[in-house]
């Protein structure tokens, strides 16, 4: 079979290698469709330290099952199912309170266990024992299952910053995470959604699919002052910084509402890791800046509830399809900026 294989930063390369066979405590699934995203682009690039190359990339997973192991119970070939990409141990303190999203022992599809970009995958008992192996509703695609995985981890993060009825909300960052976040803010009875971003071709691309209530192009505009603008000098109650942006994140404290909440959402550069917070802004507001790290395996149930019901509609952010041996030109468009999102199909 094909897959596609990291060996070390800026080397992948598309290889043909035996077919895997299910052990006794796992399944074997026929990707169907394996979603890119800007993490993939930062491991091509980069690398990453919880990757022990060759590796096969590639975690946002879904397919349809072909063998099941002898001590496995609950699957056939035949089931449409998709697979989480950040796997909890679920036996440590944090899994135990029900803080999977932080596990102390996280391992990760694509990172120490083979990913999605191949013909087929085996699924671990690792993915198995947490219950990290999730049927596909009727009435949605293979592809659009594949996005569940990015979704969970929005879903993750909204519920850490508590968006919920009749907030203003905003979003910086126009990629993928951010059109989700957008859709999501939403479904979760936000008032006002407003959408930033430096780049004004993404600003647009994605605006003309999730249609926020405003578009901020930061490239242009005062980010902080258009905030307050729209919200008549008040600021949101919620903002998102959904890139890795440091001076997002300090302007961000500064658009929020008195009780707002910030979500530093998109994880900085690690040689850049610091920013400023105004310690005086949180204390006599009274903000609440809170982290977001990835999902636990029930976000990523709820996603594909989201998904199936229609109340998250993610078919359209699909913006490209391309066979397996053409992953590479998929990295080179998610770099672009091109596309929203990129979706590799076996």
């Amino acid at each position: 079979m094909k897959v596609a294989r990291f060996y070390a930063p800026g080397d992948v390369r598309l290889e043909d290698v035996p077919e895997p066979n299910a052990g006794e405590r796992e399944v074997k699934i026929r990707v169907r469709n394996c979603s890119t995203c800007g993490t993939d682009l930062k491991i091509f690039r980069n690398g990453h330290q919880n990757i022990s190359p060759p590796r096969v990339m590639g975690h946002e997973i879904a397919g349809e099952v072909v063998d099941v192991g002898s001590q496995v119970s609950g699957w056939a070939p035949g089931d449409r199912v998709q697979v989480i990409a950040a796997v909890p141990c679920g036996e440590c303190r944090q899994c135990k309170r029900g803080r999977m999203s932080i596990c102390e022992n996280q391992t990760s599809v694509g990172y120490q266990y083979e990913g999605g970009f191949a013909e087929y995958l085996v699924v671990p008992h690792e993915v198995l024992k947490v219950d990290g192996l999730n049927r596909i509703p009727d009435g949605i695609g293979f592809d659009e299952a594949s996005v569940a995985e990015p979704l969970a981890c929005v879903i993750n993060g909204q519920r850490l910053a508590g968006v919920g009825e009749g907030d203003v909300v905003v979003v910086v960052g126009a990629g993928p995470i951010g059109c989700l976040h957008v859709r999501l803010a939403r479904a979760h009875g936000a008032k006002q959604v407003f959408l930033a971003d430096l780049s004004l071709d993404r600003l647009k691309l994605s605006a003309d699919r999730v249609s926020p209530d405003a578009v901020i192009d930061a490239s242009s505009q005062d980010v902080v002052e258009e905030v307050l603008r729209l919200t008549d000098g008040q600021g949101a109650d919620v903002v998102i910084t959904a890139a890795a942006a440091g001076a997002a994140q300090e302007q961000a404290q500064r658009m929020v509402a008195r009780g707002g909440r910030v979500s530093f959402f998109g994880g900085l550069p690690k040689d850049k890791p610091t920013i400023t917070v105004d310690s005086n802004l949180v204390h006599y507001r009274e903000l609440t800046l809170v982290g977001a790290n990835g999902s636990a395996p029930e976000d990523n149930r709820e996603a594909l509830r989201l998904i199936a019901s229609g109340k998250v509609p993610v078919s359209d952010l699909i913006t490209h399809r391309l066979p397996l041996d053409r992953v590479l030109e998929g990295f080179d468009i998610v770099a672009s900026g091109a596309a929203i999102k990129v979706t590799i199909e076996p």
